[in-house]
């Protein structure tokens, strides 16, 4: 009794643990549906988007017209938007409405030299002012005006959109390429369009980074111990990066030798790439064509925005063209006023034209050797990048500015920035699991925090000195944390966040950067946490700053901390926990110098090891004063830092340079001292038990910050959320449209296709006359209403009044259907019919010593053969009565259904006299088997059994049930023919379950054609026959 009720008690538990884990399997199967990441390799001119998902492995993704690059265009109207390729067409009709190049103006105000360069481009562009952040936006009319970041954030949604439709699952995890020389300013203005478009970006990578990644990972196996010094001269529409990173395996905690990329050199030109040379093109076409009409006295076509688009069109063309031939023939259609243009441009010309151009190539070279500390013999290869390093005079003049052979030309140039970074987006998302690559990126833009504080000098006058502190130096690793200390402030000050030293940039570039100054952080509550600790030691104000994989700089937070000495009296412990902190300590549960305390709020935390801002180089005499007053740490690499709010993975800090000394030091020799002194003389038993040494207490308290924006204010959140709001309407907007007008082609093509099959026989058939002038009456109307109003329908009518003529023609599809069917399936029928006859007959012949088949069974299979030959012949004789223009009473589903009941009868004896087992027949005295009479009939013979182990053999045999359990293999499979009702179960079993059901009888014999009274003794368990 205890025991039943014990399992009775474990039954609901069961039954919740099978709850709970089917719950866990729906949750893994949803979670398994969004699995999918996504790459945007985001270029000036085009594209290229990448996905990654369970069982498809890096793929580019192609466009709505089949291709791999995308067009990087939106034409904005009152009432649609266009991307890509449609909206690349748009740009001759509407050239006003039809932005290009956009990300030029990214984290720009309105007084930099590149708005102005954008407005000399594309005049017929209006940029409107926006005082608020001194930026510009793109007005269009006055109801449509957006700016740059919507613009961009309109581009990643539809990115998107392809990649959701080339995965067929939601996507929203992202990792999108960024040109190496964008700062700070430019990298918020991404990250602010991704969030404009709902995406979740895993990280922002340089699109250099993102290529070396990809070349590295296909020739994972080449790289070894010895570092390679490979060089990517990355040459696009709108810049040139030239970049060079080095490869070698490195020993890692986790995972062990692994292969490294580092980036140790980066030089770059804003401007110089494809677009300057097809402006240049087109200012040469402008010239040809305006001379050719010069006695016409026509208006230069400059100011014809349509015909400029033209020209742009036909320069890009014509540069691709000349790439590869020496000339070629620029024509234009009806450029203006229908006046056609034709003209012949060289090779020479276009180089003559971009002679300036050619110069500046090799100097992204000799700046990226610059920043390495390297020269060209260190080189081992160069490798071509981008579209507009496919131009011979660039490649000439770059071979000769490398000293080298022959141009690297193993990669491709257009994808491979986005496999890099697909591949980084598999790494960094919890989903998949990729080789390790570790990657190690290069800050190009230093950053220092400058401060003041008062001094004191040797006359007693009390000055202010300027301190500056480098926070993250040129071509330092990155991500990476970093923390500053400030030790004599006792009150609320202000430190600032600015660029380090920018010499290596022109003056051109330096007015192109723009602001210098980042960040004024002002704290609040300094002198409130030293009046809340008055008797604790200041250990100083410590700033954590972080630069995460993105490159963007951030401050996470601001602290004070306070250290006191505390004695622990062991006395007042009671018993209880004496007891508690044996055991802790046995198992490991904690130490006694370091315990856990919380109180009011405040956090004890480990000592951090400190050591001076790398690349801080001041006079000898004010370095060693300056060290008390800001030190800039660097986090252990062996405890990775706190996850952040993006879910990024946690950066790789570097490794203390100096232990800190100052304060910290002076505050551990009283605890040596005493150490020291009590080495030489052993206290007293008692002394022992009550006095202990005194441990270090840290108490921090947070910081209040206030962070004033200086190079450009960022969206505050309400606009912000107003502009993802606008951006997810205008989507909204277009799928509504979509599916307008997919109702819309629909319903039309229903109309016309209907009105077309009244006409055909076999519609005419099973119709009358007066039914097909109705359905033509009412199709002649809705084609009517839809010429007349279908232009203000909206989709839920459309679709209405396609739902009512698919309603008034259902009858008339059906018996076209239902006629078109009855050939084959009566046809399969009959022949299973026959088949399964003969099976019966050729079962009924099997002597009785070696029947394996019962009485009930053939019984039971002639019963559903006779049932079925009498349904079907009443049938047919009954469809026969009925007109052509009736409902038919014949349908294909029932045949179907009759087929799959005969097919599960015939299924379970074919499975049954598979797996029977061949029984012993009994010996004559010569030692032979007696066989039965040849006319012995299966009804006078008495089915032999085997007797169990031990049984003696002329034991009497178990009489067999009636009805005995029907089994059938789990590999049978059900009869398909296509229609209604094929895999359902019915009388006799289930199709594909075990001993009991009825299958396929197809899954034995192969078609049932194929059955015949002489296979039934090859199925028989009796080896031999007479």
């Amino acid at each position: 009794m205890a025991a039943m009720v014990r399992r009775q008690r474990q039954r609901p538990r069961r039954l919740a643990c099978w709850a709970l884990m089917a719950v866990l399997l729906a949750d893994f199967l949803a979670l398994s549906d969004t699995l999918a990441v996504m790459s945007v390799d985001l270029g000036s001119e085009s594209m290229k988007v990448a996905i990654v998902k369970p069982g498809v492995p890096m793929e580019i993704v192609l466009n709505k017209e089949s291709r791999r690059k995308t067009p990087v265009i939106v034409t904005l109207k009152e009432n649609e938007r266009f991307f890509g390729d449609s909206a690349a067409s748009m740009a001759i009709k509407n050239p006003k409405a039809t932005l290009r190049y956009f990300q030029h103006l990214l984290g720009k105000q309105e007084g930099n030299p590149h708005v102005a360069l954008y407005r000399a481009r594309f005049p017929e562009h209006e940029l409107g002012f926006d005082p608020q952040r001194q930026t510009v936006h793109f007005k269009i009319s006055p109801q449509l005006q957006f700016s740059p970041e919507e613009v961009l954030g309109m581009v990643l949604n539809y990115s998107r959109s392809l990649a959701e439709d080339f995965a067929e699952q939601p996507i929203k995890d992202a990792v999108i390429t960024v040109p190496a020389f964008f700062n700070q300013a430019e990298r918020r203005a991404v990250l602010q369009a991704a969030r404009m478009a709902g995406l979740k970006v895993l990280q922002l990578i340089n699109d250099n980074t993102a290529t070396a990644l990809s070349y590295g990972v296909f020739r994972r196996k080449d790289i070894n111990s010895t570092a390679q010094n490979i060089m990517f001269y990355d040459m696009g529409s709108g810049s040139t990066v030239c970049t060079i990173v080095t490869y070698q395996t490195v020993k890692t905690k986790e995972a062990g030798m692994q292969p490294q990329l580092q980036i140790r050199g980066v030089g770059f030109d804003r401007t110089l790439g494809g677009l300057e040379m097809e402006l240049r093109l087109r200012e040469h076409l402008t010239r040809l064509f305006n001379e050719q009409r010069k006695g016409q006295k026509a208006k230069d076509v400059r100011e014809n925005p349509r015909a400029m688009a033209k020209l742009l069109r036909e320069a890009n063309r014509l540069k691709t063209v000349l790439s590869a031939n020496a000339d070629h023939m620029a024509q234009i259609e009806g450029l203006v006023d229908d006046v056609d243009f034709k003209a012949k441009v060289t090779r020479v010309e276009f180089e003559e034209l971009c002679a300036d151009l050619f110069e500046r190539v090799p100097g992204p070279v000799q700046q990226a050797l610059q920043s390495a500390e390297m020269n060209l013999d260190e080189i081992e290869q160069v490798i071509l990048v981008g579209g507009a390093t496919r131009v011979p005079k660039v490649q000439e003049v770059l071979l000769k500015a490398v000293g080298k052979e022959e141009l690297g030309k193993n990669i491709n140039a257009d994808e491979a920035a986005a496999m890099g970074a697909v591949y980084q987006a598999a790494a960094l998302s919890k989903a998949f699991k990729v080789k390790p690559f570790v990657v190690r990126d290069a800050v190009i833009y230093p950053i220092l925090v400058e401060f003041t504080r008062e001094v004191e000098e040797e006359s007693g006058v009390r000055s202010l000195k300027h301190n500056k502190r480098v926070l993250f130096s040129r071509m330092g690793p990155y991500p990476q944390r970093k923390v500053i200390t400030f030790n004599r402030y006792s009150h609320d000050f202000n430190f600032h966040i600015n660029y380090g030293d920018l010499g290596f940039l022109g003056p051109e570039d330096l007015r192109v950067f723009g602001s210098q100054n980042l960040t004024t952080v002002k704290l609040k509550g300094v002198g409130e946490s030293f009046k809340k600790y008055p008797d604790h030691e200041s250990k100083g104000i410590k700033a954590h700053f972080n630069l995460d994989e993105s490159g963007v700089l951030s401050l996470d937070r601001v602290e004070s901390v306070f250290e006191t000495l505390v004695e622990d009296s062991p006395e007042e412990e009671s018993t209880l926990t004496k007891l508690g902190n044996t055991i802790s300590s046995l198992f490991g549960g904690g130490t006694k110098d370091t315990p856990d305390t919380k109180e009011n709020g405040t956090d004890t935390v480990q000592e951090e090891e400190e050591s001076p801002a790398e690349g801080s180089k001041d006079e000898p005499g004010e370095q060693a004063e300056l060290k008390e007053e800001a030190e800039a740490p660097m986090e252990d690499t062996s405890q990775p830092p706190p996850p952040e709010p993006k879910g990024d993975a946690a950066p790789e800090g570097e490794k203390a340079a100096e232990k800190e000394n100052g304060e910290k030091s002076e505050a551990q020799k009283p605890s040596e001292k005493g150490k020291a002194g009590s080495e030489g003389v052993p206290p007293a038993p008692e002394e022992e038990k009550k006095q202990k040494p005194a441990r270090k207490q840290r108490m921090v308290e947070e910081i209040g910050v206030e962070l004033v924006v200086l190079d450009l204010p960022d969206l505050p959140e309400d606009e912000l959320a107003h502009s993802a709001q606008k951006l997810q309407d205008l989507t909204l907007r277009d799928l509504e449209k979509q599916e307008r007008e997919k109702a819309a082609n629909s319903l039309e093509a229903f109309i016309f296709e209907t009105q077309d099959k009244l006409y055909q026989p076999e519609y005419q058939e099973v119709s009358t006359e007066e039914q097909r002038e109705d359905i033509s009456g009412k199709l002649n109307a809705a084609s009517t209403w839809l010429e007349d109003e279908g232009f203000g329908a909206t989709t839920v009518m459309l679709k209405e009044k396609l739902t009512e003529l698919r309603k008034l023609c259902q009858g008339l599809f059906f018996r076209v259907e239902e006629r078109k069917k009855w050939p084959e399936r009566l046809s399969a029928l009959d022949n299973l019919l026959n088949h399964s006859s003969m099976f019966l007959k050729g079962a009924r012949l099997i002597p009785e010593m070696d029947q394996i088949f019962t009485e009930v069974e053939m019984t039971t299979l002639e019963k559903v053969i006779n049932e079925t030959w009498a349904w079907k012949n009443a049938t047919v004789t009954e469809q026969a009565k009925l007109p052509a223009t009736e409902k038919p009473v014949l349908l294909s589903k029932d045949i179907e259904a009759k087929m799959m009941a005969l097919d599960r009868e015939v299924q379970y004896l074919l499975n049954k006299a598979k797996f029977a087992k061949p029984r012993p027949r009994p010996k004559d005295k010569n030692g032979t088997r007696a066989e039965p009479p040849l006319n012995a009939s299966a009804s006078d013979q008495e089915e032999k059994v085997i007797p169990p182990p031990g049984q003696a053999e002329d034991a009497k045999p178990i009489s067999e049930p009636e009805k005995e359990t029907r089994s059938e293999p789990a590999d049978a499979e059900p009869l398909e023919l296509g229609g209604p009702g094929a895999g359902e179960g019915g009388a006799g079993g289930v199709p594909g379950s075990p001993v009991g059901s009825r299958g396929n009888i197809c899954t034995e014999l192969g078609p049932v054609t194929s059955i015949s009274p002489a296979a039934i003794p090859l199925l028989s368990p009796t080896p031999n026959r007479i």
